[in-house]
């Protein structure tokens, strides 16, 4: 005999169900017309040469997650509302042990989906970190405690950061440490630190990379818009983490060879090397023999 309710399904039932369908593919469609081409990335596409691939992984994989977010919430909604317990319906319903076709749905479908969102992953952190062109400059850049040297390694000049405090007053940004770099122009960093671990990061180049006591790490750039860009230490570094930070200037070829001059006529020639770094034994000690605090 068949359950009172197993014939039809209430009216009311299949409503709230087309409701909750509804209402979801227009929050989707919503969410996909309001959001900016940037998906609300500090970042804008042709900022440089990387960032429009960042930006189009980023959306995409949004999409394909609000895609089966909506798919699983929907199908959550239909099943509460189809098969949920009628008034007088005292009856169980039909118990199975397994569903083969959908128990392999269970596992085909997410090694799909993982399979494809690795492929694009890869794709895309393959082009961000490429070093395989020949760049226009190199730039080599040192993390220390609390600031940055910047060596202009085809200049033949540096830049020596020192301790900046931010008091919270107007003009304490002019202050800090400025990176210049040519627009339209490949730049290699060489990234070091002098002492403990720091992170290298331009928010709005959408990149960062770790700067390791002992070991260097390389990236490429192509600025492609001019305008100041601000840069800070992504990994705690220490009391002062908070003020470790740096302005980005891009700017055009004059600009930049000014800035150049201006630092060779104020001495700055040559490099601030490794002989600027703290030096530790192997038990993680200074050299002469204190304890790094």
């Amino acid at each position: 005999m068949r359950s009172p309710s197993s014939g039809s399904r209430s009216p009311r039932g299949w409503r709230l169900v087309v409701l909750g369908l509804v209402a979801a593919l227009t929050l989707a469609g919503c969410a996909e017309l309001g959001a900016p081409r940037n998906g609300f990335l500090p970042s804008e596409p042709g900022l440089t040469d990387k960032t429009e691939s960042i930006i189009n992984h980023w959306n995409g994989a949004w999409v394909a997650a609000l895609a089966v977010g909506f798919i699983v919430w929907g199908l959550t909604i239909w099943c509460v509302v189809a098969y949920r317990k009628r008034k007088n319906d005292n009856a169980l319903p039909v118990q199975l042990r397994y569903h083969v076709p959908l128990e392999l749905m269970y596992v085909v479908v997410p090694i799909l989906m993982i399979g494809v969102l690795y492929f694009y992953s890869t794709q895309v952190t393959h082009e961000v970190t490429d070093v395989s062109e020949e760049p226009d400059l190199t730039i080599q850049a040192y993390g220390k405690q609390w600031s940055w040297d910047f060596n202009y390694i085809d200049d033949g000049v540096f830049f020596e950061g020192g301790r900046v405090q931010l008091t919270g007053e107007e003009g304490v940004e002019e202050t800090l440490p400025t990176l210049y770099l040519p627009v339209d122009e490949t730049v290699e960093f060489i990234v070091d630190s002098r002492d403990v671990q720091h992170s290298f990061w331009i928010p709005a180049f959408l990149f960062k990379i770790d700067m390791i006591p002992g070991h260097t790490n390389v990236f490429q750039v192509t600025p492609q818009e001019e305008g100041r860009y601000q840069g800070k230490c992504a990994e705690l570094c220490g009391e002062f983490h908070s003020e470790m930070l740096f302005n980005v200037e891009v700017v055009d070829r004059a600009t930049y060879d000014a800035q150049m001059d201006a630092l060779r006529e104020a001495g700055n020639v040559g490099v601030r090397g490794e002989e600027y770094n703290r030096v530790y034994d192997q038990r993680g000690y200074l050299q002469d023999g204190t304890v790094n605090n």
